[in-house]
């Protein structure tokens, strides 16, 4: 049976060329391409059964990492590895975080991506050789502690760090969730307890090491398909 992977590319000489690196190196394998999130979605559709989706964070519709968290969301048990030029430790610790099976940074050379795609196909999560490094393992871990601090928050916390972030103040943000200030203060409390910051700032500049729209996302997924689970039960 081929191995089957989807390269989501938008240039069409860097698919080829991986497409032609992975084909020669490879054997049995079958490449689909796709040059956006929606011409990636329409063929998996019609063919779900990916051993492995390479997946660029930067497309025509869509950018950063909603791209990821979407096919994340929708094929939770196919391997999504990043294809990247944005290669730096916090933009790979990111893609793990969203949901990532691993990544490759777009300069790797030709021998280390097929090393990494068959790893990957084997049920590994690849990272770039120099994430790790003792120099970049601190700010990994950082970033690990800082993401479940964030991710402990509850909905209603969540909904109000986000609006902190947009510079609203106690008042605006009692308006825009229909509750009393008093709540509201209740809720930044606990936020700069969890995330352990002392001021507003402090959390603001805290969420803004981390792609914070993007755990927002995976967060409201997260908690649709629980309620939609519990409707069915009901």
């Amino acid at each position: 049976m081929a191995t089957r992977v989807l390269i989501v590319e938008d240039h069409p000489m860097f698919a080829e060329a991986v497409n032609s690196v992975l084909e020669r190196a490879i054997r049995g394998i079958e490449i689909l391409h796709a040059a956006s999130l929606e011409q990636a979605k329409d063929l998996l559709i019609d063919n779900s059964d990916f051993d492995l989706a390479l997946l660029d964070l930067w497309l025509p519709d869509t950018q950063g990492f909603e791209g990821l968290i979407e096919l994340r969301h929708s094929y939770p048990k196919m391997p999504i590895v990043v294809l990247s030029a944005f290669a730096s430790a916090g933009v790979v610790e990111k893609a793990l975080v969203c949901g990532a099976s691993g990544f490759i940074s777009k300069a790797t050379a030709r021998e280390d991506l097929v090393s990494a795609v068959a790893s990957a196909l084997q049920g590994h999560v690849v990272v770039p050789k120099d994430m790790s490094a003792g120099g970049q393992a601190g700010e990994k871990t950082q970033l690990r502690q800082l993401t479940k601090r964030v991710q402990s928050l509850s909905r209603a916390q969540l909904r109000v760090l986000e609006m902190l972030c947009q510079g609203l103040l106690n008042k605006q943000i009692a308006h825009e969730l229909a509750v009393g200030e008093t709540t509201v203060k209740a809720h930044v409390s606990e936020v700069l307890r969890k995330l352990n910051v002392s001021s507003r700032t402090q959390a603001v500049l805290e969420v803004s090491k981390l792609d914070f729209g993007a755990l927002l996302a995976l967060r409201w997924s997260a908690g649709e398909a629980a309620a939609t689970a519990a409707q069915r039960t009901v």
